[in-house]
């Protein structure tokens, strides 16, 4: 199996092909597409002459080298012309993908009124007298403030905050057309944390929740602590927690899938302490699972080990667990030797994974899976939006179990985890872990 590209082309590329109008023109295309490797997806036909037509073809390709491949085997191969290129993925980022919108219509001068002087200076004086009030009669209660630094962005790395804006905007997409919240990226430049936090403190006014992005370790831990002290609304780096919380439902499902499910002598490796794999330890520690950390940062292995996980060498544990999750990003870390038969399998790194799930199963995995389907999207809206709903003052361990609870509950029999696009996780989300915050009697803002 070549470790060296995912196993599928990704990078999706709308041709627009003149093609001669005759028999077998098309099927010619097609193929010699398909002989480069390229997937074919969606076909649309634009024009037709009585000599020509001109179709849009979506094909899927691994990197611009192949792209050319595509091109040229056109260009050699057939009667064909292509006359545009467009790559869907910076098509979708043309002007960027938010905007600050209105929620209120000025159609009248008296709606200026309403909403501008001088009827606004009423409700400024109310808010003045009860600051709660800001929560009702402002966006601050619908609100949260996406701060990055851009320090540990994706598997790109330390790449500043400008270029991880696009990140940041998809985020407030996803805020927006799953839970309604209005969510704006907020781009810290500095690789201080101190700077970061306070910085963090003097805009966090502005919003009824703070997600932190996208920032390296250890500095993401210090942030995240240090706000969740000094603010009095909910904080929560979805690095660590949106994936502790989609893997959890995903340990659950798996669980379940091999009649498991309720039992509580399971042990988990989490290979990869970095803060996703921390998040993920942690939380599988508060519901109840063993968990053997595997890093080779000694402050990372002593910082599981302050929060009573154990470690161990790979070796040592994969030999003990009977679930293994992989966030390192070594392709071929885990090889089908090391693994027992009847372990759960969970190698989530991006775009390939530490073992293909194909290769853990024929080694005797009872269930393997990748890390394809396991989307932070699937917690954090709706955890935010049990938040602010409850005017909670905090994101809590029982908040994220019971949203997993949710997420697995959901899951089909052939899936790992829900689609995010299911149109009931997010509402079961925010029901999951509002009840669990109500359960807690969590402290509110009101």
């Amino acid at each position: 199996m070549d470790h060296n590209r995912p196993r599928f082309p990704d990078q999706d590329i709308v041709l627009v092909v003149r093609n001669p109008h005759r028999a077998g023109s098309l099927g010619k295309l097609l193929s010699v597409i398909g002989e480069v490797g390229a997937l074919v997806g969606d076909l649309t036909t634009r024009t037709v002459s009585p000599h020509h037509s001109i179709r849009e073809v979506t094909v899927s390709v691994y990197d611009d080298d192949h792209l050319s491949q595509v091109l040229g085997a056109i260009r050699a191969n057939t009667a064909a012309e292509v006359l545009e290129t467009c790559d869907l993925v910076f098509a979708r980022h043309q002007g960027g993908k938010i905007h600050c919108g209105r929620r209120k219509d000025i159609t009248l001068l008296a709606d200026l009124r309403y909403i501008y002087t001088p009827g606004v200076a009423r409700v400024c004086r109310a808010i003045q007298r009860d600051p709660v009030k800001a929560l009702e009669l402002t966006g601050i209660g619908n609100s949260v403030g996406i701060l990055t630094n851009g320090t540990r962005v994706l598997g790109l790395g330390d790449i500043g905050p400008v270029a991880g804006l696009p990140v940041m905007e998809g985020k407030a997409v996803i805020y927006d057309q799953f839970v309604g919240i209005s969510a704006v990226p907020i781009l810290i430049d500095t690789k201080d944390p101190e700077e970061f936090i306070e910085t963090a403190v003097r805009i966090a006014p502005t919003f009824g929740g703070i997600h932190l992005e996208d920032i390296r370790m250890p500095d993401c831990f210090r942030i995240e602590d240090e706000l969740i002290r000094r603010l009095d609304k909910p904080v929560m780096h979805d690095d660590q927690h949106g994936t502790a919380t989609v893997l959890l439902a995903a340990v659950l499902t798996a669980l379940r899938h091999t009649d498991r499910a309720g039992r509580k002598d399971i042990t988990c490796a989490q290979i990869g302490l970095g803060a996703a794999g921390f998040g993920i330890a942690r939380l599988l520690m508060h519901s109840g699972f063993r968990v053997i950390g595997v890093d080779r940062n000694e402050q990372a292995c002593a910082r599981l080990e302050h929060a009573g996980g154990a470690t161990a060498s790979l070796v040592d544990a994969m030999a003990a667990a009977d679930i293994v999750i992989a966030t390192t990003g070594v392709v071929g870390l885990i090889t089908p030797a090391m693994i027992r038969k009847g372990q759960i399998i969970l190698s989530l790194s991006n775009p390939i994974p530490e073992i293909f799930p194909e290769e853990a199963l024929e080694a005797g995995a009872a269930y393997a899976a990748d890390g394809k389907s396991v989307n932070n999207a699937l917690a954090y809206p709706g955890l935010f939006r049990a938040a602010l709903d409850g005017r909670f003052k905090a994101i809590t361990p029982a908040m994220k179990i019971a949203a997993a609870r949710a997420i697995s509950a959901l899951a089909g029999s052939d899936e790992l985890v829900p689609s995010p696009l299911h149109p009931e996780v997010h509402k079961a989300v925010t029901a999951a872990a509002g009840e669990a915050a109500k359960r807690e009697r969590l402290p509110g803002r009101a």
